[in-house]
């Protein structure tokens, strides 16, 4: 149980799923989100606050919009959410002839269209599926026969996008098209070594290398998509290490979620901060979040 030298737990939630880390620079707050115990968590990093608002179901993502609020990825489909008066707006559940499936996590390209995907609760078929959310409210299914429908990035100059499936062990890529949302030309970049769990959410930073969190790999690797090669690791006390994002006033601190779920009462107590947010600086810049434009 070696932590990076510099990581910081900043607030130890002890989520039983915490994920999606987003940040939102006009407010200086960390928007993150407990999927299981169907909470999105409002993080303020200068007064050391986090505010929990409760919700009645799943909810695997929260990205804020640019009219103010968030659109949520849910068990039963996508919402928005008013941070005012804390209700949900539904927009759309392309799923409801699938109720073993729920929304997992999702991201906003710089054109404001919302990414999300879905899966198997089970996670044992590939029944999940990767939609857009346009900002005039259309809905695309994007990627079919998914089972854990996870991390997703852009590049610096938005030629490429990033995916991963995160059973496949894989990072995969696709040629996108800013101007319609398109995507073609799949391909596999690189698959994380045996034995160091699975690749679970992701971040792209300024240089455009992808931060890839691993879910019982006891880190986040930082990776070159053009060579596919690991060049930089954040170890973490906490295996289950689940997504991770950059933010700040100066956007060089990585956010980073972690995860309880599925531990014995053993591995809890070797991780008592299972579950927390950390916090550190990794010498490199990230990129401000894109926005839902809807």
């Amino acid at each position: 149980m070696i932590a990076e030298p510099g990581l910081e737990l900043l607030h130890d939630e002890q989520a039983t799923l915490g994920e999606g880390p987003v940040w939102d620079h006009r407010q200086g707050l960390l928007y993150w989100v407990d999927i299981i115990g169907k909470r999105v968590h409002l993080y303020d990093p200068k007064l050391r606050s986090n505010r929990t608002i409760q919700l009645e179901q799943l909810v695997g993502a929260a990205v804020p919009r640019r009219e103010g609020g968030l659109v949520l990825a849910m068990q039963n489909g996508l919402h928005l959410l008013d941070l005012e008066t804390e209700q949900l707006r539904f927009l759309v559940d392309p799923e409801q002839d699938q109720p073993g499936n729920r929304f997992n996590d999702g991201k906003c390209d710089s054109a404001g269209r919302f990414w999300a995907g879905t899966m198997d609760m089970k996670e044992e078929a590939p029944r999940g599926s990767l939609y857009c959310l346009e900002p005039d409210g259309t809905l695309h299914k994007k990627i079919s026969g998914v089972t854990t429908s996870n991390g997703l990035g852009w590049s610096p100059d938005d030629r490429i996008m990033y995916y991963i499936d995160s059973p496949t062990r894989k990072v995969s890529a696709f040629d996108f098209e800013l101007s319609t949302g398109a995507i073609s030309n799949g391909r596999t970049l690189f698959t994380i070594p045996e034995g160091e769990g699975f690749p679970d959410g992701m971040t792209v930073d300024a240089e455009g290398m992808l931060w890839v969190a691993q879910w019982d790999g006891w880190q986040v690797s930082r990776w070159n998509p053009a060579t596919g090669e690991r060049i930089g690791q954040i170890r973490l006390p906490v295996a289950r290490v689940t997504s991770c994002t950059f933010g700040g006033d100066n956007d060089d601190e990585l956010y980073i979620t972690t995860a309880r779920i599925g531990l014995s009462e053993q591995e809890l107590a070797e991780q008592p901060h299972a579950g927390g947010l950390f916090r550190i600086r990794p010498g490199v810049k990230g990129r401000a979040t894109s926005f839902y434009g809807g």
